[in-house]
């Protein structure tokens, strides 16, 4: 007997996270696996097929019983990336629709339901998206705008800055710790790390950047002028980029999620907050709001309407008592 499950796939830079539900939203399983983003893993694929093959066998049914899948994947930035997503959720036996789309596609429909509405992404990646009420999809991307506020771009700017001497006493506590995470007990021993590439690998070394973010932004929170000031020049980047994206807008007030590690971390929130506050007097208001759904429910409720399944109020309560 056919069980008819749907499913959503977050399809990320460091993680892959999907979830199963039933026609009614009810979760049946979670699973998780690696990076699914091909230019940054060329494992990528594997992590999304185990990431599928898990939950199938979680919820003890075949690829027959998927009646619809929607995943968004890190990487999907251009025509010629469509392939490869595709080819990834490609699956053998499955005959329900399938859809691949870019990872913030499925954010902001998580986020503000697919209604006009704006998403900032910064955490392994960076990336203001938007759609409008005309329905078209915006990002910073089409303005040549590159928004360098990521977890590895934090941290890289604060090493170039220690290695460059920029910063001051009320610095020496976060290279202290920048020392310890990087294994060196110097700065002469930190620079000869550096002049050989930190670690050979691109991949490897752009992790070990990105995983030493948190760093920089508590220090930012406790007040080094060296975090702070890398921190800043992320969130104004940022906010360039969200008010690039609103002038696509027909309305004056425009709703704002903030996703991501970075993004969401307590000194970025509060000084993004602050700074959306001051944008808000110079022209188009953004109101900044939670988050309604995770991106990989986002993900789910688009596989529903593919599905040409209406999407109740009992569906948006299982999904939000189950996700």
């Amino acid at each position: 007997m056919q069980k008819n499950i749907v499913i959503g796939i977050d399809g990320g830079g460091t993680h892959t996270r999907a979830v199963a539900v039933d026609t009614t939203g009810h979760v049946l399983a979670h699973s998780r696996s690696g990076a699914a983003n091909l230019h940054k893993d060329p494992h990528a694929k594997q992590h999304v097929r185990a990431a599928i093959a898990n939950l199938l066998a979680k919820v003890g049914c075949n690829e027959g019983d998927i009646i619809s899948l929607v995943a968004g994947f890190a990487g999907l930035d251009r025509t010629e990336d469509q392939a490869w997503c595709d080819d990834f959720i490609d699956i053998d036996g499955m005959n329900g629709t399938k859809r691949a789309v870019s990872d913030a596609w499925i954010a902001q429909v998580g986020a503000v339901g697919g209604e006009p509405g704006i998403i900032a992404i910064s955490g392994t990646g960076s990336v203001v998206f938007g759609i409008n009420e005309n329905g078209e999809q915006l990002r910073n991307y089409d303005f040549r705008q590159y928004a360098s506020s990521t977890a590895r771009h934090l941290s890289y700017e604060t090493v170039y800055r220690i290695l460059a001497g920029s910063y001051d006493l009320e610095d020496e506590e976060l290279i202290t710790k920048v020392f310890t995470y990087w294994g060196v007990s110097d700065m002469q021993e930190f620079g000869k790390l550096a002049s050989t590439g930190f670690i050979s690998d691109h991949q490897s070394c752009n992790m070990k950047f990105g995983d030493m973010a948190q760093l920089v932004t508590v220090a930012a929170a406790t007040g080094s002028p060296l975090a702070i000031e890398v921190c800043n020049s992320g969130v104004s980047q940022l906010i360039t980029a969200v008010r690039l994206v609103g002038s696509q807008f027909a309305s004056d007030c425009i709703r704002l999620a903030l996703i991501g590690s970075v993004a969401r971390s307590p000194y970025m929130m509060q000084r993004l907050e602050n700074e959306i506050a001051k944008a808000n007097k110079q022209g188009k208001s953004y109101a900044v709001q939670q988050p309604r759904y995770e991106p990989v429910t986002g993900a789910i409720l688009m596989a529903f309407q593919q599905a040409g399944i209406d999407i109740t109020d009992e569906i948006h309560e299982n999904l939000g008592l189950s996700t």
